[in-house]
Parts: C-alpha cells; structure tokens; sequence
C-alpha cells in the first residue's frame, strides 16, 4: 500500500502515521508491505481534551476569579443551580427526608436566653404546663434540645421511621399551614399499624388543634442538632413584612 491508496482511503497526510514494515505471504508470492497505524483516534481525543481543559480553566476563572459583574452573576446563579439540582437532592437521598436542612421560622421553641439559657429556672416558669402533660424537670432533662431553638437557626433534620420515634424528640411535619411545623413530641399512641403522635412548642402555652392527632403520614422527618444559629435570618429577613405583627421580629418567652 502506497501514499496514494492512503489517500484514496480518505486518510489525511498530515495526520501522524507510524508504518511497519512486514513480511507476508499473498498469492503464494512473497511481498514485502507497509502496515500502517494510524493515529487518527488519538488524534482527536487530544482535540477534544484540549477543548475540555480549555473550557474548564475559562469556567473556573469566571466562578471564582473573575471580578467582573458577569463574574459575580454567573458565580450567583451556578450556586443557586449547583445547591437547588445537585447539593439539596444528594441531601435528601443521605439523609431520607424531603427537607434535610429546616429554617426555624417562629419563636414556638424559643426558650429565654437561647444557647445561654437556664434550664433549672426555664422548667421552673413551664413546670405546670409540662406537669399536665405528665412529663417531670428529671425526664424532660433527658430530652434533645432542652434549650430549645430560636427563630432563624437551622436545624438537620434526618428520615425516621414512624415506631422509632420517642416522646421528648423534636419532629418536623406538614399541618394546615404554609410551612411546616417544629415541636416537641409529648405522647405517642398506635392505632392498628398506623402511628399518631401528639406535640407542644416549648414556648407555647398550650397545644395547637392540628399537633394533638399527627398521622405518621404527616411525618418528614426528626431534628438531630442545630446546624447554624441565626443564619436563616438572612431568608427570613425578606419575609418579616408580610407577616403578623406579632410574629415579627426576634423572640421572647411567652
């Protein structure tokens, strides 16, 4: 085989070639002929992660290097895409709940002192209303979050099985209201395989009519810990107008 059957063949002479000179045996003849190893594949797979690494180091310099406001907007709207379509649902899929990340949004569970509060005098001022509800200083003491939350932290929340669920833990679940609820589970009771808890705000009087039958169903998921205090301040901020003017601003105890 030739340059010209090379070019019949639709191989381009500029491309690298490496030929092999062989000894074979055609028609009975012996023929001496080039074997050829073209590489026209590795080639392009240059090209192509030429491209890759080209475009890769103009997106890298846009998202973080670039001061520009076409910086900055880019940079803005890949966060929000990167945390709403990929951070948020891997979230989910760990941690088996729907909303593993909740924003406090009312002072239901604000306990007066917040991180520095006194447990001692706090169950002092509540100890009639939990008395009530026949939970005692020494077993609430035992409870998660004995000094509750405040308005704006973020709590994690993770996936629970219905019948894993203890008095005294914190839960998250959808009511008749816009968001859903945070409050502590005071009784727990099964109705053939269906679970239904009952829940308070350890700042709230009393219970809500929509917290004393919560069907497992209703159920996203158990507070763990709380991740950041005050952070989701920064939503709530852009929400105080619309709200009650008793439902505004930050929290004390009731």
């Amino acid at each position: 085989m030739n340059i010209k059957d090379i070019k019949k063949a639709g191989i381009n002479d500029a491309e690298k070639i490496r030929i092999k000179e062989i000894d074979i045996k055609e028609k009975g003849k012996e023929t001496k002929i080039e074997e050829i190893n073209i590489e026209r594949e590795e080639a392009k797979f240059k090209k192509i992660k030429n491209k890759f690494h080209n475009f890769f180091k103009k997106f890298w310099f846009l998202l973080w290097k670039d001061d520009s406001i076409k910086g900055w907007i880019f940079s803005i709207l890949f966060l929000f895409i990167f945390i709403k379509l990929i951070f948020f649902p891997l979230l989910s899929l760990a941690t088996s709940t729907s909303l593993p990340l909740a924003i406090v949004e009312s002072c239901s569970m604000y306990h007066q002192g917040n991180l520095f509060s006194n447990y001692d005098s706090w169950f002092t001022r509540h100890n009639e209303k939990y008395s009530d509800l026949q939970i005692d200083k020494t077993e609430f003491s035992g409870f998660p979050f004995t000094r509750g939350f405040n308005k704006g932290d973020i709590l994690f929340i993770t996936g629970v099985k219905p019948e894993n669920v203890k008095v005294g833990e914190v839960i998250i679940f959808n009511a008749n209201s816009q968001n859903p609820i945070i409050h502590r589970v005071i009784s727990i009771k099964q109705q053939g395989e269906k679970y239904y808890f009952s829940t308070i705000g350890d700042n709230n009087n009393g219970q809500i009519s929509f917290e004393k039958s919560i069907s497992q169903d209703q159920l996203i998921g158990r507070a763990s810990f709380r991740l950041v205090p005050y952070l989701g301040w920064i939503k709530l901020i852009f929400f105080e107008g619309s709200r009650n003017a008793e439902e505004r601003g930050f929290c004390s105890e009731r």
